[in-house]
């Protein structure tokens, strides 16, 4: 390969292009991480639109499950376009990833509601989560290489840092059209039909991608190996017959991939989520707060991409897993307090404790038409409220708070809006407050210092990501081989984590028991990359590469 790459190194682009490079590819990137991110921003509005179900439990779960069919294609749409890419060219592929994002996302916001279509509703959303999961596990690989394959080897990992920082920017901007279509449109009204807005949104944004990139010419590195005939045959296959490459793909995969996604997704996702459901914090609140902190948190990105540049790409990865094993239930304890500090001064001053025979939830009992017991419904609706409780032996069922019983009618047994009615209300008389909260504002600091605590360990593992596996794999087969274990990771460790942890947390009672989910992924992952990257100043890519050092 090193005729291929003087050739590439002789083609240097200008710093004119690099800019242009840099902008297209991260706007594209911004732009199509907004059309899938928007569909968890408003999760929240989604469930009631799409999903006929009076179980708010049961009804964020079906979204986070929808979520996940996205991130379910990815690999799948890694593998397609990782082809394309390696033997087509990097800069058509991902013309086509962004083409199919934003007809999918525009396609959301006109999808009737589940009243006016039935069940033909949430199969058309499966069906268009299923499309961008697909151009998603094209569009990562595209970019990073393409910015890689420009870089000067000096710079790589600075100069694909806007790559990762785009992909955070795609979720602020998802946030920013939120929040505007809020200050716009009165609230009843988006629930109604503003929500749909965001959604169609995306075509203009669609618009503006394509026109950048078409302005974009080849990646140097593809081109030379296009002029000398050394393209790849069959992108796919040579990935796991390349020498050395099926174990930088589990290093990638497991090493890499599965740790940032994890963390990211907790970071976001998990922190959104938390603060809107059991925190009970006002809606537009936790958008504001999730956009401070994600605007802020671009700049980690670019400054840990630069660091790497420095002290190589492994270093950063291991100090942010290591932190993050170390923090990650801390935070989220804090941002608990801070959030609604009433629940837990309630929950100290009158533990809750529930007996009774079959005390089990079953989250998806409504979906599969199977009975759940009396007990479980209770033991849901305090998860849903963000009540802690604990658990204790009994013939028949009861709920105490500092040792009072509060009474649960038999007829609640069929009717779980009234249970929830009946429990939330009794609980009320012990200081317990359901209402939608506004924490002071020394508080809302707090909450944003420890979301960019989280920031800063996402960025640590996340900020170098791009450089570091274009540098693990050979150019012939680089979009395939660093899509591949990225897109897996990203899809089923990190898409499925929404929906997993909400599962944990359903079935344990415990509105912090998902957290372990990531802890043991990072876990596993801070293991394989010690073992498997290199140590070291970056170095472009060697069979030796991944080797300890």
């Amino acid at each position: 390969m090193s005729d291929i790459a003087q050739t590439a190194e002789m083609r240097e682009p200008s710093k004119n292009e690099i800019k242009l490079v840099i902008g297209a590819s991260s706007a594209g990137t911004v732009f199509e991480w907004y059309d899938f991110f928007i569909y968890g921003t408003l999760a929240y509005i989604l469930k009631d639109v799409f999903y006929a179900t009076d179980n708010e439990t049961l009804g964020l779960l079906l979204v986070w499950s929808t979520f996940a069919i996205g991130f379910a294609f990815r690999p799948i749409g890694a593998i397609l376009f990782g082809f394309l890419g390696d033997r087509l060219g990097r800069k058509y592929t991902f013309l086509v990833t962004v083409t199919l994002m934003g007809i999918a996302t525009a396609g959301v916001g006109l999808i009737p509601s589940i009243e006016t279509i039935g069940i033909a509703a949430p199969i058309i959303i499966i069906l268009l989560r299923v499309i961008q999961g697909l151009a998603l596990g094209g569009e990562y690989g595209g970019a990073a290489i393409y910015v890689a394959e420009h870089a000067p080897p000096e710079k790589r990992g600075f100069y694909t840092s806007f790559i990762q920082a785009s992909v955070v920017g795609g979720f602020v901007l998802s946030i920013a059209v939120v929040l505007a279509c809020r200050f716009l449109i009165p609230e009843e009204a988006f629930r109604d039909w503003g929500w749909r807005v965001p959604f169609l949104l995306s075509i203009i944004l669609l618009a503006i991608s394509l026109w950048m990139r078409l302005k974009l010419s080849e990646s140097p590195v593809f081109q030379a190996m296009k002029d000398a005939g050394e393209t790849a045959g069959n992108p796919f296959i040579e990935s796991f017959t390349y020498p050395g490459n099926k174990k930088r793909i589990f290093v990638a995969l497991f090493g890499v991939s599965g740790v940032l996604t994890t963390i990211w997704y907790t970071a976001y996702f998990s922190g959104m989520s938390f603060l809107r459901g059991p925190m009970h914090v006002d809606d537009l609140t936790v958008e504001l707060i999730l956009f401070v902190s994600g605007m802020i948190a671009m700049v980690l990105y670019l400054i840990v991409g630069a660091w790497s540049d420095k002290v190589g790409r492994k270093k950063p990865i291991i100090i942010g897993a290591l932190a993050t094993l170390a923090l990650l239930f801390p935070v989220f304890w804090g941002m608990g307090s801070l959030a609604n500090p009433g629940l837990a001064q309630a929950a100290a001053a009158a533990p809750v404790a529930v007996s009774g025979p079959q005390c089990v939830t079953d989250p998806f009992a409504e979906l599969f038409d199977r009975e759940q017991t009396t007990c479980g419904n209770v033991l849901q609706t305090l998860t849903a409220a963000g009540v802690p409780y604990s658990l204790e032996a009994g013939d028949a069922l009861k709920l105490t708070a500092g040792g009072d019983e509060i009474t649960i009618d038999p007829a609640w047994a069929k009717d779980n809006a009234a249970l929830k009615a009946g429990i939330l209300g009794g609980l009320t008389q012990y200081g317990f407050n359901f209402e939608k909260q506004q924490p002071a504002f020394i508080n809302i600091v707090g909450i944003v210092a420890l979301l960019l605590v989280l920031s800063v360990l996402s960025a640590l593992t996340y900020g170098s990501v791009a450089a570091l596996l274009s540098e693990m794999f050979p150019p012939k087969i680089r979009y395939s081989s660093m899509s591949i274990p990225y897109h897996i990771g990203a899809g089923y460790l990190g898409g499925f984590l929404p929906l997993i942890a909400g599962v944990i947390v359903a079935s344990t009672g415990d509105i912090y028991a998902g957290l372990w989910y990531t802890w043991v992924i990072v876990a596993v992952g801070v293991l394989v990359a010690w073992w498997g990257l290199a140590g070291g100043p970056p170095t472009d890519f060697s069979d030796e590469y991944t080797n300890n050092g």
